[in-house]
């Protein structure tokens, strides 16, 4: 079968503009859109505002107390939106049937995958990173002379990191949604991988297995936003690598399934 429609030739550029419109033209996507946005945004200024009252976050400076910390706090609720959202650009095809008009139309059927992959990482960076500077400028402002600046060595590194966190979590759950092509099954499987893994893993291995907790793909990803490193805690670089693993090996499952298997 030639990769043409209707006389037109299907290039990754034609296949990136449709996936584009298709993405838009949901109502839900700009809810959730907005949704991570200010759950980012507004929990980091919510502890921010706590602990400058001097309440619940213990000591600045350090561990939990951290200003850069406090105001990015934000990142483990807006994963949570963000991971739907992609669950859902990719497996509402398969629940609705239109996978099979998206197929027809790009018969290779790996560059939608990479269409969707491209217009997700594009848009979600891009919001990611402003609502992750803004959230940490807010946050700052409202620590006051306690705050922490661009300027400190590794904040700028940790603000970025928060982005590149939220957009993989939210590439993470559009592979699962290529993966399991069920909306239901993706989003339980990326519920259960980022948030509760870690604490079933921390109960049922024994004491000599707790190192290998670090690489799990939840404090794998938390380790790319921190702004200092614990002993026993993986590197924001490492982290890096080790999230960026999961998605390669999650999307390239995704991607075989895609080949070999019909919609």
């Amino acid at each position: 079968m030639t990769a043409t429609t209707h006389g037109l030739r299907v290039t990754q550029r034609r296949v990136i503009h449709s996936e584009w419109i298709k993405f838009w033209s949901l109502r839900s996507t700009i809810i959730s859109l907005i949704a991570a946005a200010v759950v980012f945004i507004g929990i980091g200024l919510l502890a921010a505002s706590i602990t400058s009252g001097g309440d619940g976050f213990g000591p600045r400076g350090g561990g939990p107390g951290d200003p850069t910390a406090i105001s990015l706090a934000g990142v483990t609720f807006g994963q949570l939106v963000l991971g739907t959202l992609g669950v859902l650009f990719m497996a509402s095809e398969y629940t609705t049937g239109m996978i099979r008009s998206t197929l027809a139309a790009v018969p290779k059927r790996l560059p939608m995958l990479w269409a969707k992959a491209a217009v997700f990482t594009a848009v979600v960076s891009a919001l990611t990173l402003i609502a992750a500077f803004v959230a940490f400028l807010g946050g700052q402002a409202i620590i006051g002379t306690d705050g922490a600046s661009l300027s400190d060595p590794g904040v700028i590194r940790a603000v970025v990191g928060s982005a590149v966190h939220l957009t993989g979590a939210g590439l993470l759950g559009l592979a699962l949604g290529a993966l399991l092509r069920s909306t239901a099954a993706a989003i339980s499987t990326f519920f259960g991988v980022m948030f509760l893994l870690e604490g079933i893993a921390g109960l049922l291995l024994p004491d000599s297995w707790s190192d290998a907790l670090r690489y799990l793909p939840s404090e794998a990803g938390s380790a790319i936003s921190a702004v200092t490193t614990a002993p026993g805690e993986l590197t924001p670089w490492a982290g890096l690598g080790v999230f960026l693993g999961y998605l390669v090996v999650v999307g390239g499952a995704a991607a075989w399934r895609l080949q070999r298997h019909d919609a």
